[in-house]
């Protein structure tokens, strides 16, 4: 199926209020072609360098809240900061893209875009990134809070001692 082309105004409902404005320069001047996909469980986002006659591409999960969006939109835009300055002479998530993604997250967090929960736990993890928010378990823990609906997704923790308890595959496990 041929993918539809939309009007940069259609990111306004996936990210914070602020945000647009910088995403849209950002995805102008670098020429990015956005792509918000379903949910894929193993990613939430991807960056692909331009090459041949493609430009840079980046996708994102549309079903993120709108932090943990605009965080793997930015995750995503370092990617390309790097590969620009660095090409594939770098590791993906090395010192490199890290300073970038300190960087940009940096310019985010000083607009007051979040809360002030993510702000503090933002601020922490700009010392050294994690190469996903799910590698930052205090970034996790405090992104699940601004999710519109749990779907019944609980920790282990918070589990009473003896539940039995299905992951992914269908495994059970006793806690």
């Amino acid at each position: 199926m041929a993918r539809q082309q939309v009007d940069l105004s259609a990111l306004i409902p996936y990210l914070p209020e602020g945000s647009y404005e910088d995403v849209v320069r950002y995805i102008h001047f670098y020429k990015v072609q956005l792509t918000i996909t379903r949910q894929r469980q193993s990613i939430l986002g991807d960056y692909r360098h331009a090459h041949g006659t493609l430009g840079h591409r980046i996708s994102v999960n549309g079903n993120l809240n709108k932090y943990a969006f605009l965080i793997t939109l930015l995750h995503e835009l370092a990617h390309l900061f790097t590969y620009e300055k660095f090409g594939n002479r770098v590791q993906s998530h090395g010192r490199e893209w890290k300073h970038e993604f300190g960087m940009i997250l940096a310019e985010f967090v000083k607009k007051k875009i979040f809360p002030a929960t993510l702000e503090q736990v933002l601020l922490t993890s700009l010392r050294d990134p994690a190469a996903s928010s799910c590698g930052d378990e205090k970034l996790l823990r405090e992104l699940k809070n601004y999710d519109a609906k749990q779907n019944g997704q609980l920790f282990v923790e918070q589990l009473p001692t003896g539940t039995l308890f299905k992951i992914k595959g269908d495994r059970i496990f006793r806690k």
